[in-house]
């Protein structure tokens, strides 16, 4: 790259806001290096930056490894790279397994990162990796990092608040207590990310029929919802490379699902409730 342009994506990766000098993103490029480099700092951004500092004053890597929230999200990022990588050496879309791995890391590190940088149009892709990709952007990156989504720790959370719920029906007088590594979760937490999801869940309901109404087909729907709550950029559908020829109605649902999944909607609830604004 030229300095200009990679000042500028030094910018957009780190930020996970995924800008780019090129209108082919990083596929205009053709360069693993390049690929591989903003792979690392896609990643590095998406990590809770309290564990980066933790890091850095005491010099040790093994903080990365001792974080719950950090190793559960790299595990995610492994799997489904490798799943996506398969999914395209089977389809033929990549040349070599070489290939398909590339381009498979590449798309599920920028999606799950919020970053939306991109090698290739993902929602072209065949059998289930578009849905599958825009699912993987609900999970998010780590808590305290510039990425969107609903973060790991809390995805975390659900899965093992489901887990206790399972082991109460086989054991109904057993303790079995929430845990992130050996810590045990307060009781309130659990509860404030059931209330999260629950408000995510209705916000993207609620917003996915406004975009129905606005003229997007289910799909295209969908995608518009998913990329603009997650703060991702591609979506499906009609807004698989850009929200330009979609209505105007459906242009300010996505400005305030922007607004609602960056601010993690309980600020916007907040703000739109009358009590707030009493003396």
């Amino acid at each position: 790259m030229s300095v200009f342009e990679a000042i500028g994506h030094s910018f957009a990766t780190v930020s996970t806001g995924g800008f780019s000098t090129r209108d082919d993103s990083i596929a205009a490029f053709a360069d693993g290096q390049v690929e591989v480099v903003a792979m690392v700092f896609m990643t590095l951004g998406a990590i809770n930056f309290s564990v980066h500092l933790a890091a850095w004053q005491g010099k040790r890597l093994g903080y990365y490894a001792r974080n719950p929230e950090v190793r559960a999200f790299l595990m995610v990022i492994v799997g489904a790279a490798l799943l996506t990588a398969l999914v395209l050496h089977i389809e033929k879309v990549a040349e070599t397994p070489l290939q398909a791995l590339r381009m498979g890391a590449f798309e599920v590190i920028s999606v799950i990162t919020s970053t939306g940088f991109s090698m290739a149009d993902f929602s072209l892709w065949p059998a289930f990796l578009p849905i599958f990709l825009i699912f993987i952007s609900f999970i998010g990156g780590c808590g305290g990092s510039t990425a969107g989504g609903m973060k790991v720790l809390r995805i975390q959370l659900l899965v093992l608040q489901g887990w206790r719920e399972i082991m109460r029906l086989i054991h109904p007088k057993a303790v079995v207590p929430v845990r992130i590594g050996a810590h045990p979760v307060p009781p309130q937490v659990v509860q404030a990310v059931w209330g999260f999801f629950a408000a995510y869940v209705l916000a993207f309901v609620v917003l996915m029929l406004g975009m129905m109404t606005a003229g997007l087909d289910q799909v295209s729907a969908f995608g518009a919802v998913a990329t603009t709550l997650n703060n991702l950029g591609p979506g499906l559908g009609r807004v698989a490379m850009s929200f330009a020829d979609i209505s105007d109605p459906a242009k300010a649902l996505s400005i305030f699902a922007m607004l609602l999944g960056r601010l993690e909607i309980f600020t916007i609830a907040v703000l739109l409730t009358p009590e707030f604004w009493r003396r």
